[in-house]
């Protein structure tokens, strides 16, 4: 074996094989004196020697041995690519070696951590790990990382492999990681594979400190992909190899309960890499453009009750340095990133979660407005689906009570201003509007209109109505928000109207149903104070809205002549008019409405066991002055409101013969 530089490649491997299956298989029944003097005299020597015979051996290709000419021209044996070098050749025989290594600490390692000095000849071994991988050739480098990763695997989960011996792994990669080099894609993947399975293996033995080492070598390792990368597979919808390991090795890394207090960390080392403020706040010069990212103005729309609110769309605060973020011009990694965190986000525990949430919160919120300059992505698309599995799970375990309540109230608070935000930036600027892009098929406008309306209904239909401890603030807002998108419709001018499509007036018809909705009462026996005050806040905004549309149609119409109003509107005010005869109101919300002081009483006390129609009296003037309608259907709608406010009044037409009684 010493002179086995002179040998051919045939011979040398086959010393190699015999060396290590002797001693994997007769390893037991050597004494440690025995095992010593392999271990220094024959495995680490061989080691060395076929290192330094890899450094120093010729890369001149050979040419095969002559085998006879053809037309003049010698013939040649042919010899595969990889073995037509001196150096390729002893890259087999240290591929040999490596794999030998593995094997014996495979099987003997707790053994071997007993022998004296064994740790300079693991640390010799780790050295030259790292600089195969460095430096030396593919296969060579993933032998090396196999023979460190079949240590680990086999002997982490049993309890046998020392805390020292697992860090001295994990710092040997992040020193691969943090040297630029030229090996291979293929290398990094092995690599964050092998961090991976550490992790798995080895989780009881981790503390905050390793921990965090860990997550900031997967961070390394994005950055450096992302930076490396041409933007070619980006730009083609591909997910670049090493980005694609992280997402597959995330869910592996989400922290155990005795390192609980790393959830937050964990999560924002990988939210900064969905999309970030700064990425789509630059104008066509180059400068920060707030109105760009702020579609929503404080302004009321025509005809509602403005509600103050003060929104400032903050990127979260990251000690990540995360500049290559403005260089990947498509979502396509974000895309494959959102389901996987909001996964591991709602695994986590109560008091961890709800930390990070307002930060969880803001991320997908910045992922949804996307669909302004990227109408085509799937990115808003998930982002959606995601934040209403988020908000749901919220809104769900704090109807139930349990481990929420005991979260303070300050969170909380932050918690509902970020989801008020998120709804009111991405309802009133980026949904029911026209889009952009002429590229989506119908089916896909179809289920977009769809996303639109799921996220209307759990805004209107869960958020709003369970009883939870929404503020009084917030709830204001959110119910101004359906209020703004309730009022494009009647808001346009006639003619601006009939250029609208057709799924921007169904989305504003929406938002105003879930105002109706949550104004109405239908003796529930779920009515609570939540519920309760929603609607008095609602049925204010409602009125408002009512009174507007019902006053702008008059004026259109008149302005019009005998022209015909715009379908969008005449189906506009007759939805309003039959959903106002139809809507029925609680007695505790009766004492909110704008009503004489002996009107209200008077109704209060004859309908407090039952719903009641007194918003009617409130829109009576409207009423009366549409009974000059030149519409049909309008007068008859009219008509049953008219009658219905005459019943509430209890002066319905008497018969003769009932009048005859009375008086006797």
């Amino acid at each position: 074996m010493a002179s086995q530089g002179f040998l051919c490649q045939f011979v040398r491997n086959s010393a190699v094989r015999t060396l290590f299956q002797t001693l994997g298989t007769h390893g037991q029944k050597l004494s440690k004196s025995m095992w010593e003097d392999c271990l220094w005299n024959y495995v680490f020597p061989t080691l060395d020697r076929a290192s330094f015979m890899v450094a120093t051996s010729s890369k001149d290709e050979w040419q095969g041995k002559e085998l006879g000419t053809r037309g003049g021209k010698a013939v040649h044996m042919l010899i595969h690519h990889s073995r037509n070098t001196a150096q390729k050749q002893w890259d087999e025989t240290l591929v040999l070696v490596l794999g030998g290594i593995a094997r014996i600490l495979r099987l003997f390692f707790p053994f071997f951590t007993s022998l004296s000095n064994f740790w300079s000849g693991w640390e010799s071994l780790l050295q030259f790990v790292e600089n195969s991988i460095l430096n030396g050739s593919k296969e060579v480098a993933l032998a090396a990382i196999n023979c460190l990763q079949t240590n680990v695997n086999s002997h982490s989960l049993k309890g046998n492999m020392p805390m020292r011996y697992l860090i001295s792994v994990v710092d040997v990669y992040e020193h691969v990681l943090k040297n630029p080099s030229s090996y291979s894609d293929k290398v990094k993947q092995e690599i964050l594979h092998g961090l991976g399975e550490i992790y798995v293996q080895a989780q009881g033995s981790f503390n905050d400190v390793i921990y965090t080492q860990l997550v900031a070598i997967i961070d390394l390792a994005m950055k450096q992909a992302m930076i490396t990368n041409d933007n070619f597979e980006l730009e083609f919808g591909n997910v670049p190899p090493v980005l694609r390991t992280v997402l597959e090795i995330l869910p592996l890394l989400s922290p155990t309960e005795h390192i609980s207090s790393m959830w937050p960390v964990f999560l924002r080392e990988f939210l900064q890499y969905l999309p970030r403020q700064e990425t789509h706040l630059l104008n066509d010069d180059g400068k920060i453009d707030h109105a760009r990212d702020s579609p929503v103005n404080n302004e009321p729309p025509n005809g509602s009750i403005p509600i103050p609110r003060d929104i400032v769309a903050v990127s979260p605060d990251s000690g990540s340095t995360a500049a290559i973020n403005a260089g990947i011009p498509s979502y396509i990694f974000a895309e494959k990133l959102v389901p996987v965190l909001v996964d591991l986000f709602l695994q986590a525990p109560t008091a961890e979660k709800y930390i990070v949430y307002p930060e969880v919160i803001q991320s997908l919120g910045r992922c949804m407005t996307t669909r302004r300059d990227n109408p085509d992505s799937a990115l808003w698309r998930l982002a959606v689906e995601a934040f209403n599995r988020v908000l749901v799970d919220y809104v769900t375990k704090s109807t139930k009570g349990g481990p929420q309540s005991g979260i303070t109230k300050p969170v909380r608070t932050r918690i509902w201003k970020e989801i008020a935000d998120v709804y009111e930036i991405f309802l009133v600027g980026y949904c029911g509007r026209a889009l952009s892009s002429n590229s989506l098929s119908a089916v896909a406008l179809e289920a977009d209109e769809s996303l639109e309306m799921t996220i209307l209904e759990t805004l209107g239909d869960t958020v709003l109505k369970l009883p939870i401890d929404t503020p009084a603030d917030v709830v204001e807002r959110l119910v101004s928000t359906l209020d703004r998108c309730a009022s494009r419709t009647c808001s346009l001018p006639v003619e601006t109207v009939e250029l609208m499509p057709p799924h921007c007036s169904r989305f504003s018809l929406t938002c105003l149903q879930k105002l109706f909705s949550l104004s109405s009462y239908s003796n529930e026996i779920n009515w609570n104070m939540t519920r309760s005050e929603v609607s008095k806040i609602s049925i204010m905004v409602l009125m408002n809205r009512c009174e507007y549309i019902l006053s702008r149609f008059l004026t259109d119409e008149k302005g019009l002549g005998e022209y015909p109003l715009p379908k969008a509107r005449l189906e506009e005010i007759n939805y309003v008019l039959q959903e106002l005869a139809r809507l029925l109101i609680h007695p505790d919300v009766v004492s909110i409405l704008p009503l004489h002081p002996c009107l209200r009483t008077d109704l209060v006390e004859d309908k407090e066991k039952r719903g009641n129609r007194s918003h009617l009296f409130v829109l009576l003037p409207s009423f009366c002055e549409l009974v000059t309608s030149r519409e049909l259907r309008i007068r008859e709608l009219v008509q049953v409101l008219l009658q219905l406010i005459t019943k509430e009044l209890c002066l319905e037409k008497l018969s003769l013969a009932c009048e005859k009684f009375t008086s006797r």
